[in-house]
């Protein structure tokens, strides 16, 4: 019989760095990242963007690499070497083939770990983020779901956008890149995060050899939770041809037991699926919209959930309508067995065909451990989806859904 692999493997340096590995039979391509706890809710008001700015900067010269030997070292073997920024977390990720795995591990423990931040890479970074911010903000539904964090959180970090602004993108130093590293990186709370064929033992020693001698970092940096919430109706004119809309309002956060029964709710109201209640009850029953969808975000100590589509602008005011109309209908009409029964097996199956990207598994092992010390397996999910009751989802809606509960940004054409 077959040896069932293990879920995931993990060693704790004496640093406090955590070396986390999923063995998968069937590739020959390893996936390998560093994710850090650190995002844009840690920058204080002057420091808006500077997370982001960093990301873009790891790439920009070592203490023995400069840009282009960063650039050419993955991409010179066929690899792909990628980063992201979000509003929790920091991550530098490279795929290639295994027998480059070493490669790619040093290159990420190097540009985590011992950027220069040169002030003429500086310099010239800046304008790619400006241009970066601009391009942004010529999309209206960029800009729109940038604004909209800004209308829920206000002034808290969480609302900052995570490009930050034109004015603190010019005012960064080398100086100012150190200062933020130093008051937000904890070595005991970055993983080494890596899937691909290789056996375990093989991962911890090449991960040991460029890990180990990384110093402990222990900043004492402390989020500050979001706490003051207050529904908003913000209209503003855009040079546009349509309208566009984002209703939502805060949820739960990653830590509340509610979380996966309302990703189920949310699914149902306007997930990816094509028969979705908003896709049937406003794309395909009317032609109102191209496309429009439902999502939820768990932050460390809240959530975001929010619906997005963009229309005519003499269809707005109707669309609207049939949203409140749909978000009424799951506070007071219970769902039947066979509809509760077919909405779970609709994210049981979107799971398990998310669960089938070694890339993707990389990346949320390491977001996960980082946010619950652990993984979740797909059973222990699936468990938790299959004992959502119909009566759990109307306390659900009842709870998230009142219109009085409702933030709501407009782009209208001017």
């Amino acid at each position: 019989m077959a040896q069932q692999m293990k879920e995931y493997e993990e060693l704790i340096l004496p640093n406090g760095i955590r070396i986390v590995h999923r063995q998968v039979s069937n590739t020959k391509i390893a996936h390998c990242g560093c994710i850090l706890n650190i995002g844009s809710r840690d920058e204080k008001p002057h420091q808006q963007g500077i997370a982001h700015f960093w990301e873009h900067m790891a790439f920009k010269g070592t203490k023995k690499r400069k840009a282009y030997h960063i650039l050419s070292r993955v991409d010179s073997v066929g690899g792909e070497l990628n980063a992201y920024t979000t509003k929790e977390k920091i991550c530098f990720y490279a795929s290639l083939l295994e027998n480059h795995f070493e490669k790619a591990v040093e290159l990420i423990s190097d540009i985590t770990f011992n950027s220069i931040f040169p002030e003429r890479e500086i310099k010239k970074e800046r304008g790619v983020i400006l241009e970066e911010m601009s391009m942004y903000k010529d999309d209206p539904a960029d800009a729109i779901r940038d604004e909209f964090d800004e209308v829920i959180f206000q002034d808290h970090s969480l609302g900052y956008n995570i490009l930050g602004t034109p004015e603190s993108v010019k005012s960064f130093s080398q100086e100012d890149f150190q200062q933020f590293i130093k008051e937000n990186l904890n070595t005991d709370q970055v993983i080494f995060s890596s899937v691909s064929a290789l056996p375990f033992s093989k991962v911890a020693k090449i991960a040991q050899k460029y890990l180990s001698d990384i110093p402990t970092y222990q900043s004492k940096r402390k989020r500050k939770p979001f706490e003051s919430f207050a529904p908003r109706q913000i209209i503003s004119n855009k040079p546009i041809s349509q309208a566009h809309c984002i209703v939502g309002t805060t949820s739960f956060s990653i830590h509340d037991p509610n979380r996966i029964p309302f990703f189920l709710l949310v699914n149902l109201l306007g997930g990816p699926g094509m028969n979705s209640r908003l896709n049937l009850g406003i794309r395909e029953k009317y032609g109102f919209v191209y496309g429009i969808d439902a999502s939820v975000t768990a932050y460390q100590d809240t959530g975001l959930f929010l619906v997005n589509f963009a229309t005519e602008r003499k269809t707005l005011e109707r669309c609207v309508k049939l949203l409140l109309k749909e978000l009424k209908k799951l506070r007071e009409t219970p769902l039947g067995s066979m509809q509760l029964h077919q909405a779970k097996q609709q994210l049981v199956g979107q799971l398990a065909m998310s669960e089938e990207s070694n890339l993707g598994f990389m990346l949320m092992m390491g977001k996960s451990i980082l946010d619950l010390g652990r993984v979740e397996t797909l059973n222990e999910v699936l468990d938790k989806i299959h004992a959502v009751t119909a009566q759990d989802i109307i306390d659900l809606a009842n709870e998230i859904f009142p219109e009085e509960r409702l933030s709501m940004l407009t782009y209208l054409p001017e």
